[in-house]
Parts: C-alpha cells; sequence; structure tokens
C-alpha cells in the first residue's frame, strides 16, 4: 500500500501521458527534486528491467539515487524502485486510467517509502520525506497535465 497517492485529470489520451512520464530522462521538467535522468547499463527506455541513475535536490542539499523500473505496460502503468547505495528508499508508480471514450485520462502517482529503519536518518538530513513528496508529487503531476494538455493542442 503506498504511502502517498494523487490523481490528475488530464486531457491527453492516456498512451501520450504514458509516454512523457516513461520519458524519465525528463522527469526534472516535471519533478521539482528531480534534476535529471540518465538510463545506465545500456538502458535506453522504460521497460522492465531498465536501470537509470537520477540526480536530485531539496534545497542546498543533492544526492543521486539508482533506480529501476519493475513494471512497464504503455498506456496504463509505470513504476520502478529506486535505492541509495544499497538502502531501499522508495518505489514511485503511476497509473494512467481512460476515460469512457478513451481520449483523456486520469493520472495517479504514489509513493511508498521502502526506507524502513533509514526513514528518520534520512528525514533529519533532507527533510521529511511524506511533506517533501507530497509538494513534489503535486507540482509533477501539475505538470505532466500542463505538458501533456499543450502537446495536444499542438
Amino acid at each position: 500500500m503506498s504511502d502517498l497517492r494523487e490523481t490528475r485529470h488530464v486531457a491527453a489520451s492516456p498512451t501520450a501521458v504514458y509516454d512523457l512520464v516513461a520519458d524519465l530522462p525528463r522527469m526534472g521538467e516535471w519533478s521539482p527534486e528531480c534534476e535529471r535522468v540518465q538510463w545506465r547499463g545500456g538502458a535506453t527506455g522504460a521497460v522492465k528491467g531498465a536501470k537509470f541513475i537520477g540526480w536530485n535536490r531539496a534545497g542546498a542539499v543533492r544526492w543521486f539515487t539508482y533506480g529501476e523500473v519493475v513494471a512497464a505496460d504503455r498506456g496504463r502503468n509505470l513504476a520502478f524502485e529506486v535505492t541509495v547505495g544499497p538502502v531501499k528508499v522508495a518505489r514511485w508508480e503511476y497509473f494512467i486510467v481512460p476515460d469512457d471514450e478513451g481520449l483523456d485520462c486520469t493520472i495517479i502517482e504514489e509513493w511508498t517509502d521502502r526506507r524502513g529503519q533509514f526513514g528518520g536518518l534520512m528525514d533529519r538530513a533532507l527533510g521529511t520525506r511524506r511533506k517533501l513528496n507530497a509538494a513534489g508529487i503535486s507540482a509533477t503531476l501539475d505538470a505532466l497535465k500542463r505538458a501533456a494538455e499543450s502537446e495536444r493542442v499542438a
């Protein structure tokens, strides 16, 4: 069960919205915390097992994470697990639900805290993750919605 979950209705097709979310190197355009993402180990796109590195920032604090795509169903679902070194820190998941006609959709973003006993230490170093992620999810979904709807008009 996720620790945070938020939704947005988007006036764009499920595949168009998914394609934006799954283009992880563009995540820095949507997320207020993620600065950039780069595929690694020969990966070139979001398929199950693809690995990436993400550079992040919260105020003056900067760090990088390693990620692996664990679900990739175009137009429906994308999920990835994130670690800092050997420590699991989070699962991020996006669900895209088409409306009745399939022309528009709802995007759902979920965050599941995987830090366990390291959570408190990390919160002291970087700020309360739940609060930061709630604001980040909202901003990310707003940015994805704007991008998807503007690309639909273009």
